[in-house]
């Protein structure tokens, strides 16, 4: 299966993401029209301390419209490394530095109309430093324990997808070893 552009028209162009209206042919012969948003990518980052708490932030998300617990994120630069830019948005948004990287794939985090593809990593060996959050992050950093966390997720208290992807994928690490 698959679909073939026959007209593609920019109606926004931000900082972070474009918005595209696509006039698109399907196998079948129809003509559908797609807006799709075209993001640079994302990494996340599961960082576990050397007593399994993870190191989360807390912050107001504007489009859920509500404060959200988090594992540390953030976008990547155009053309930049995933890895550089998990290093980078640890250190930002928690001031903490990790000695040990281990990546856990990707995912796409809305296909149906969204080009973002989110890095998942796992840290370790955990320095703490000084947070230095970009001028419009307002973010608080948690040590929370791991297990709690995945309470969380069972009571359906933890909201973010890739925050509850990221744990999962470092709970079947953890319980394999």
């Amino acid at each position: 299966m698959g679909e073939e552009i026959i007209r593609s028209e920019y109606l926004y162009r931000g900082h972070i993401l474009k918005l595209r209206l696509d006039q698109r042919r399907l196998d079948n012969g129809k003509i559908a029209q797609r807006e799709i948003i075209e993001h640079h990518g994302a990494v996340a980052i599961v960082a576990l301390d050397g007593e399994n708490n993870a190191l989360m932030v807390r912050q107001f998300r504007s489009g859920a419209g509500r404060e959200l617990l988090e594992i540390p994120a953030g976008t990547i630069e155009e053309g930049e490394d995933p890895l550089i830019c998990a290093t980078r948005e640890l250190k930002e948004e928690t001031g903490y530095h990790a000695l040990q990287w281990d990546p856990l794939g990707f995912f796409y985090s809305t296909p149906g109309f969204c080009t973002e593809k989110i890095y998942l990593y796992f840290a370790r060996q955990l320095t703490p430093g000084v947070a230095q959050p970009d001028a419009n992050e307002l973010v608080q950093t948690e040590l929370v324990p791991f297990t709690q966390l995945i309470d969380q997720i069972q009571r359906g208290e933890i909201l973010d997808g890739k925050t509850i992807i990221g744990l999962l994928r470092v709970q079947q690490i953890i319980s394999r070893a």
